[in-house]
């Protein structure tokens, strides 16, 4: 049976990609839409029988589960609405705050969600690649982090380029929080050994693009990915969202989803 589908921010660059890639979708196909009080276009027909609504309780009636691209209050709101009706959740939302992610930590014992910083499946084999690039590498190479994004992007640094530190700082045995550096300026000394840069540029239209760097004497090694459209993130939160249909409550990841090695919980 077709699992009805509720887009959150239905209109927005991500929104509208999900929509197109649900037409697309043998299993799934737009439910609901659901759009901030005020949006001009809603009450418009997004497709047949499907209007674009603001109430949150509105757009939850008769949906299977739930797609979400928004900012981190309206996402909050969504999910403690989806966790009274029991609808499963993959959240792409960024820049949610400790407080706001034990939130939907404890929102998760109720249904399933899934929560990535990007759905990308190629960037979740990047993660993987560099956890264990750290691994193997071991002392003696340094890691940076450089990721472009579009001049609208209200976040920094990205929220992939977070779980990319916190990769390279589980295969380095150590927490991203103690060694991660945002920003470099002025004179700052000699690099602390063991520091994960994470550096964020902004500008154009780009939908993101991903250098993790492994820096060594006399070599380097680089991983990179580019994204040129914003459609594999939208198939990506399809496959999570087919994914989570059926599941028992719980707080998952795109490495779950994809059966990738999951990695170990952050150093104490």
């Amino acid at each position: 049976m077709t699992g009805r589908v509720l887009v959150v921010g239905a209109c927005g660059r991500m929104g509208e990609r999900v929509r197109a890639a649900l037409d697309l979708h043998p299993e799934l196909s737009l439910g609901a839409a659901l759009e901030a009080p005020g949006h001009p276009q809603l009450g418009s027909e997004l497709a047949p029988g499907v209007q674009l609504v603001s109430d949150v309780a509105a757009a939850l009636e008769g949906v299977d589960c739930a797609i979400v691209f928004a900012t981190p209050e309206p996402t909050l709101a969504l999910l403690r609405a989806a966790a009274e009706r029991g609808v499963p959740c993959a959240v792409g939302t960024t820049g949610l705050n400790e407080a706001q992610q034990a939130e939907v930590a404890v929102l998760a014992k109720r249904i399933p969600i899934v929560v990535a910083a990007n759905f990308s499946v190629a960037v979740h084999v990047l993660l993987h690649l560099a956890r264990r690039a750290a691994e193997l590498l071991g002392d003696g190479f340094d890691a940076e982090i450089v990721e472009l994004h579009h001049a609208a992007k209200v976040d920094a640094p990205s929220g992939t380029a977070l779980a990319l530190g916190r990769a390279i700082a589980q295969g380095q045995g150590q927490r991203l929080e103690d060694h991660a550096v945002l920003a470099r300026e002025g004179h700052t000394g000699a690099r602390p050994e063991q520091a994960i840069g994470i550096q964020a540029l902004r500008g154009g239209d780009n939908p993101g693009e991903h250098t993790v760097l492994f820096l060594g004497s006399g070599e380097r090694l680089e991983l990179v990915h580019r994204a040129m459209t914003r459609d594999h993130f939208a198939r990506g939160a399809l496959r999570a969202a087919a994914w989570a249909r059926g599941r028992e409550p719980g707080l998952f990841d795109m490495a779950e989803v994809l059966g990738l090695e999951a990695p170990s919980a952050d150093p104490a």
